[in-house]
């Protein structure tokens, strides 16, 4: 490489985004240190720019849906409450950004005793443990409204990979330990591994949906976040199953 053509590189690495972490090393040696300090600064301003920009959309996109769906949502819990007279509400402890714990909120579709021996167990098609309002609610995607108080507190965003629990992270990570890479990002309420690849009920599926996960990751940016939403949003409102 000619020192002249180094003049292009900055437009370049912004938009390789995490490759760009792992690119010092062989770009380096090309340029002189101020150059490479300034393109690591402009790299990292440019990240957290678009972070800031994806965390106050969540926070307006949230609190606007939240206004827009609480008289649905009261429903959904009423019907939830009149089949069993248990709470409509479902609670589980997921693993998000940074490897931290947090409490995830859900419509529960699901009997009270589903897990009676707490061995952590995947929902399947069929599942004799779900409740006919919740076969009805988990179909249509209707139980993921009680996440928008997650987004809201900033342990989840609108777009981003569906959290996991710990148990079953250890099994996948068993076969891939780069599911630790997805601690970067906040999860998400819409996930387009989720929207191709449907729900996992199978440590296979779990796989495949982590490498959507990691490919998300590596390509990352607030358009592609827009087309997720919008392609996720069209296909409930179309009633496809995933």
């Amino acid at each position: 490489m000619h020192r002249g053509a180094s003049l292009h590189l900055p437009a370049i690495i912004l938009v390789m985004d995490n490759t760009f972490l792992s690119s010092y090393g062989s770009i380096e040696h090309e340029l002189d240190q101020e150059r490479v300090v300034r393109v690591k600064r402009d790299y990292h301003w440019s990240r957290s720019l678009s972070l800031a920009v994806k965390r106050f959309a969540d926070i307006v996109f949230a609190i606007v849906a939240i206004a827009i769906f609480i008289i649905p949502c009261i429903f959904i819990a009423l019907f939830i409450w009149f089949e069993d007279r248990h709470s409509p509400i479902f609670r589980q402890e997921r693993i998000g950004l940074h490897g931290r714990p947090f409490m995830l909120y859900k419509f529960r579709s699901m009997r009270m005793d589903a897990e009676t021996d707490n061995h952590p167990e995947l929902c399947h098609d069929n599942d004799d443990r779900c409740t006919r309002v919740g076969v009805f609610i988990r179909s249509h995607h209707l139980d993921e409204f009680p996440q928008l108080w997650n987004v809201l507190k900033g342990e989840m965003s609108f777009v981003g990979y569906r959290p996991e629990r710990r148990y079953f992270i250890d099994k996948i990570m068993e076969h891939n330990a780069d599911y630790a890479r997805l601690y970067a990002l906040r999860p998400g309420l819409f996930s387009e591994a989720t929207l191709y690849n449907g729900y996992t009920d199978t440590i296979e599926k779990m796989l495949t949906r982590l490498d959507m996960d990691l490919d998300y990751l590596d390509r990352r940016s607030l358009i592609l976040d827009v087309k997720i939403i919008t392609k996720t949003a069209l296909s409930i409102i179309c009633g496809k199953k995933f």
